[in-house]
């Protein structure tokens, strides 16, 4: 099995500069650890894109929490369409999927690709998610869709596993300390009705 989190801890310590990186963010309590760590190495922006949060009001709940994280802590954000017809389109045929499924996948590789395509545009060198840091999503299928979508739009991936060396944990504790909304589905209709 593929230990992201120290491959990745790997991969930093041999840069020799510190470098760009768009972080796909789901909600401000998964970017709360990730920011942290990721901060120490790289110039991070967030990019805020999640068409499949449901209804709009959880959608811009999430997203001005977002806003408000990004604020104390200093990092850009950039507000990404909410265009959730893209969402369901991908969705079709899979609504009755279970969580963390078929459907999950679709969502993942819609949202990083998305990701990927706007990060490459902007100038950036690499791109990842903070989707990996909650310990129910499947680390391996957001770094398939990550991989995937950097090798369509030509930009660098970088693999991880964010819920591993106490993350998940950490991300926890920072929710707490900066009073953090969290939600108590991903964000799908789909994943609400479960």
């Amino acid at each position: 099995m593929t230990n992201y989190h120290n491959d990745l801890i790997n991969y930093i310590s041999r840069m020799d500069a510190r470098r760009k990186l768009a972080l796909h963010s789901c909600c401000a309590p998964c970017s709360s650890y990730v920011l942290e760590f990721l901060s120490e190495y790289f110039d991070v922006t967030v990019f805020f894109y999640n068409p499949n949060i449901h209804p709009q009001s959880e959608y811009e709940h999430r997203l001005s929490e977002q806003r408000r994280l990004c604020g104390l802590l200093n990092i850009p954000l950039v507000e990404c369409v909410y265009d959730t017809q893209s969402f369901f389109d991908s969705a079709r045929g899979l609504e009755q999927e279970p969580e963390g499924g078929a459907r999950c996948r679709k969502c993942f590789e819609l949202r990083l690709d998305n990701t990927a395509r706007l990060a490459k545009a902007a100038g950036f060198e690499f791109f990842t998610a903070t989707l990996t840091v909650s310990p129910h999503k499947n680390a391996g299928a957001v770094n398939d869709a990550g991989l995937a979508a950097a090798r369509r739009h030509k930009i660098e991936w970088l693999p991880c596993d964010f819920k591993k060396r106490g993350g998940y944990q950490r991300s926890i504790e920072l929710s707490r300390q900066y009073e953090l909304y969290r939600q108590h589905y991903c964000g799908c209709t789909f994943s609400k009705q479960d």
